[in-house]
């Protein structure tokens, strides 16, 4: 098995492209094709998405001041900033387009999407109001992991090595929870006032969704305009190849900066 959906069932479903490619013997495939493919991948992923990863997340001045000085409730900012937050989190991202890449229903998309959603906005409310401190580079290498299961899973790995499928649904309810810590030690490098914080990190919670939101209309649109045309599926491979890389090549940077700092 080449690749597997997410879900059989939704795969034997939303994705009969993917159903007969099942079937066809792999030495059918253009192999020259798909070490071309993977290469180019590999080098899109290191020219690209490590310097975007390694600075995902980035709080600029202006940012920094005011969570730092904020007191009492700040709707508004606060939504600002969750927003922004999603938006430029690239490990999110890179992880959400694993997770649909092969959904083809949009009941689907939201099913996983609202699994991915509860997972983080747990911990991220939890950790932050309940103060529980974890290591940064960890969670963050945990992250960059996450990205490397879900394109593993994509390309039917665990079926093809070990012969079982994960629960998918679980992986990403448990993947969110670790996303949404994440989330959370980006806002405990600031000291926030007592007062007004529930409300505040709600906000931040809303804005979060609010750019998960956007960037998965984005994300939806291109994967399925992409969909129309054959190089969606002679591309998959080396599509999630580079999901792969890009997810090693995070782990590495934060178990690098938890090792040197």
């Amino acid at each position: 098995m080449l690749m597997s959906h997410p879900d059989t069932k939704f795969g034997k479903l939303a994705n009969p492209a993917m159903a007969r490619l099942r079937r066809q013997p792999i030495r059918t495939m253009n192999k020259l094709s798909i070490t071309y493919c993977t290469k180019f991948s590999l080098l899109v992923a290191l020219a690209f998405f490590a310097p975007a990863l390694a600075f995902a997340h980035g709080v600029d001045e202006g940012t920094q001041q005011f969570l730092s000085n904020n007191e009492g409730v700040a709707i508004l900012p606060f939504l600002y900033i969750g927003a922004m937050h999603m938006v430029t989190g690239y490990d999110h991202l890179l992880f959400l387009v694993g997770v649909i890449f092969f959904l083809y229903h949009p009941k689907d998309v939201l099913i996983y999407v609202s699994f991915f959603t509860l997972g983080h906005s747990l911990t991220l409310l939890a950790g932050v109001y309940q103060d529980i401190r974890v290591n940064a580079y960890l969670v963050d290498a945990v992250i960059g992991m996450s990205i490397v299961y879900k394109g593993f899973d994509n390309l039917g790995g665990f079926q093809r090595f070990f012969g079982y499928q994960p629960n998918t649904k679980a992986a990403v309810l448990i993947f969110g929870l670790f996303h949404g810590f994440g989330l959370a030690t980006k806002l405990q490098d600031f000291e926030f006032a007592r007062e007004g914080l529930l409300q505040n990190l709600l906000a931040f919670n809303v804005g979060v969704e609010i750019g998960q939101f956007l960037a998965l209309i984005f994300i939806v649109i291109g994967l399925s305009f992409w969909r129309r045309y054959a190089s969606y599926m002679q591309f998959a491979v080396s599509t999630n190849v580079a999901l792969m890389s890009a997810g090693f090549l995070l782990t590495m940077y934060q178990l690098s900066g938890y090792i040197i700092y």
